[in-house]
């Protein structure tokens, strides 16, 4: 498996050898995003304790490394004043989202862990709540806006999740979208969330898919070498 992935890495690295680094972006802000957000290479002091924590959990469902510090950095880039996680998986990637922004932190799971519910105990401004997710998703949404950041993670209710919270977003609203090719399935999906109207400029890092929705920016798509 490890040399699989190891292959298909190396093999998609090569696809992307030519979007690298923002080359071909005109956008200022675009470029900006990839090479001081992404590509940043800055050794934030929560990277160090959080690699150490990442082995307690590795037995649940979580991104590569390098994929959470780039979550870090996107929240850290965009300070939004609320983040929103439907599928917590191992808890990982809330806890790198967690460390930083100060920011009230809501993460959905359709099972409660008791491992991840003390993994996650020591951050009070986040609400782990467990369940049927698109559920507590709803009352989460009830008489609000869409928070500004918003990852969609270890769910196989991608779909529905986005397409709930669709009516809510603003042009302050930047979801994530985790493994956009795990499937087939959700690859066709992933395409078609490129092409919707209804969205605004989005990232492809093959390990993640970044959407935002300011429809005051011209409708452009992103290939960025992320491996």
């Amino acid at each position: 498996m490890v040399s699989t992935n190891l292959f298909l890495r190396i093999w998609n690295w090569c696809c992307r050898f030519r979007h690298r680094c923002g080359y071909g972006v005109h956008s200022p802000s675009d470029f900006f995003l990839i090479t001081s957000v992404i590509y940043e290479k800055t050794p934030y002091y929560a990277f160090q304790i959080l690699h150490y924590d990442r082995e307690d959990m590795a037995t649940w469902p979580h991104y590569r490394e390098k994929t959470d510090c780039l979550l870090f950095r996107l929240v850290n880039y965009w300070q939004p004043n609320s983040i929103l996680e439907i599928g917590t998986g191992s808890g990982i990637e809330t806890r790198y989202m967690a460390e930083a922004k100060q920011a009230p932190l809501l993460t959905l799971d359709d099972k409660e862990k008791e491992q991840v519910t003390r993994f996650l105990a020591s951050y009070r401004q986040v609400n782990y709540r467990t369940g049927d997710v698109l559920r507590l998703l709803d009352d989460a949404l009830h008489g609000k806006e869409c928070p500004q950041l918003v990852h969609i993670g270890h769910t196989p209710y991608y779909k529905e999740a986005f397409e709930q919270l669709l009516p809510r977003v603003t042009d302050r609203t930047c979801m994530i979208v985790g493994t956009p090719y795990a499937t087939q399935a959700k690859k066709k999906w992933w395409k078609q969330v490129i092409a919707d109207s209804r969205t605004g400029v989005t990232f492809d890092l093959y390990d993640i898919g970044i959407v935002f929705f300011d429809k005051k920016r011209v409708k452009e798509h992103r290939i960025v070498n992320f491996f």
